[in-house]
């Protein structure tokens, strides 16, 4: 049932574009964020003497922390509005920014980076869910462009912006500018908000926009009052995030950190008995399960969770291969991924435009130049190893990835939640972020593992050319669920009950 058929009667609201630019200025103060610090942290373990345990926890604590809530913050928006968790998210986003930059030490830092991973998981699922809310159809593909366009000039930003404050204000206290350099942004973000959010959407008693349709229910026979926030779902499901994320985000010298990861299969398992349980006495689940049934939702979900666990260990292994293999700067293996997240931003905008006509083609083509630039890389590390081309030829063959992220990203987004209801469009959409951030943490984790492996006994040029190989055979099962999705398309798609 597409959004057509559920809105016959849908005419747009004029202010959905307001809408979208305030979101796109504090996505683009998240992403920013994160590229920044890959580059900063030389620069704090010099100005805060931090530990590599520490360092570690820089990233890793951002990244629990921000995982745990997408689902149950997706929810709250659903059910609550999404514009006023929307404007707390951004506002303790950057004010946890400035405590991170003012940080004594490392411990102080890494709590306020545990904060910023809580303050992303708040906001993060409301954008999606209010790109669903203001865009239908065609149009809707288009805002997943910009979106899309938008992640990659932050991605190209993000090292270079480092690069520079770090240079500019030096090694021991650069760091603290690039967490600085979220105040501004963040502040125009809570401004735009509240200037431009139309006010129902800012209403924490739920008002709804009478621009906008009666959303479609997974349940129509829960009564309204009954839709709460599923509390223990909502612990249960964080806890088990946290429980899987867990061992692939810290050193791993024990085999106890493995039991926790069993746990957190434990806890997931205890979740879905609950989701189901609680449906079945008339309430209303954080995740209504039957939500699965939809396979375009189900299929784009696994297809870029596959995606993420490939692709993005691209870029930490191009990282180490330049500095640690090739002895070049930080600033210059971040200029590496220039022409590709140019190509990426690019591509989004124009699969944003596309996506309505050719549907899942789009992603399936992404994919293809995805493996056609890891093939590619591939190649060039093996000819530059042998001593008959320049590592800077990867700048080209990067770009075909730049491409797939762009075809592969937004559109998939577009794709997947198409069917979804209205009234679960941010729980799906955190559904979807929490598969991207453990395919992320996994895939990093198992893929640099191996090229550690490899390098034990080889060169950092072969331990590239295995960590691109394990790359190319999971972005081919992503395929094959590609080709799996467009043939369902074919055959119709299940509603909800």
């Amino acid at each position: 049932m597409t959004d057509g058929q559920r809105t016959p009667n849908y005419t747009p609201d004029p202010r959905r574009w307001r809408v979208l630019m305030v979101l796109v200025v504090a996505l683009f103060m998240s992403l920013i964020d994160v590229s920044i610090v890959n580059v900063a942290l030389p620069s704090i373990q010099t100005g805060l003497n931090a530990s590599h345990s520490e360092l570690q926890w820089v990233l890793s604590g951002y990244a629990l922390t921000f995982g745990i809530g997408l689902v149950s913050a997706g929810r709250a928006g659903d059910l609550f509005g999404r514009g006023p968790l929307f404007i707390i998210g951004v506002a303790l986003f950057t004010l946890s920014s400035a405590a991170a930059g003012i940080s004594p030490d490392a411990l102080w830092l890494n709590i306020s980076r545990a904060v910023q991973g809580i303050a992303a998981g708040l906001f993060n699922p409301q954008t999606i869910g209010m790109i669903q809310q203001y865009f239908r159809g065609a149009e809707r593909g288009r805002a997943f462009g910009v979106f899309g366009g938008v992640v990659g000039v932050s991605v190209a930003a993000g090292p270079i912006l480092g690069g520079l404050l770090i240079h500019s204000f030096g090694v021991a206290e650069g760091w603290r500018w690039v967490f600085f350099v979220n105040l501004p942004v963040g502040a125009l973000a809570v401004v735009l908000a509240f200037l431009w959010l139309p006010k129902p959407l800012l209403n924490s008693n739920r008002q709804r926009d009478p621009a906008l349709p009666e959303p479609a229910l997974a349940d129509p026979s829960i009564p309204k009052q009954s839709r709460d926030l599923d509390m223990v779902g909502a612990v249960l499901l964080g806890l088990a995030v946290v429980a899987v994320l867990f061992p692939f985000l810290q050193p791993r010298e024990s085999p106890l950190v493995w039991a926790v990861l069993l746990a957190g299969v434990a806890l997931l398992g205890v979740w879905l008995w609950w989701e189901r349980r609680y449906k079945r006495v008339g309430k209303s689940p954080m995740v209504d399960l039957a939500i699965f049934q939809v396979k375009s939702f189900a299929n784009g979900t696994l297809l870029v969770s596959l995606y993420f666990l490939g692709m993005t260990s691209v870029w930490v292994l191009v990282a180490l291969y330049f500095q640690e293999g090739l002895g070049h700067t930080a600033l210059a293996s971040g200029m590496v991924g220039l022409p590709s997240a140019i190509a990426s931003g690019i591509a989004a905008l124009w699969g944003g435009r596309k996506v309505a006509t050719y549907g899942r083609k789009v992603v399936i083509g992404g994919l293809y130049v995805g493996l056609f630039g890891l093939a590619a890389s591939i190649l060039v590390v093996w000819l530059h190893a042998v001593g008959a081309a320049s590592e800077w030829w990867l700048l080209l063959s990067l770009s075909f990835v730049g491409v797939a992220q762009g075809s592969v990203i937004s559109p998939n987004q577009a794709l997947t939640l198409a069917e979804v209801p209205l009234e679960y469009a941010g729980s799906s959409g955190g559904i979807m972020q929490t598969g991207q951030r453990i395919g992320t943490s996994v895939g990093i984790a198992v893929i640099t593992a191996l090229a550690f492996t490899v390098l034990g006994f080889s060169s950092w040029a072969v331990a590239l050319i295995a960590g691109f190989t394990a790359i190319f055979v999971v972005l081919i099962l992503a395929l094959v669920v590609g080709y799996a999705d467009m043939r369902s398309r074919h055959v119709g798609d299940t509603p909800l009950p």
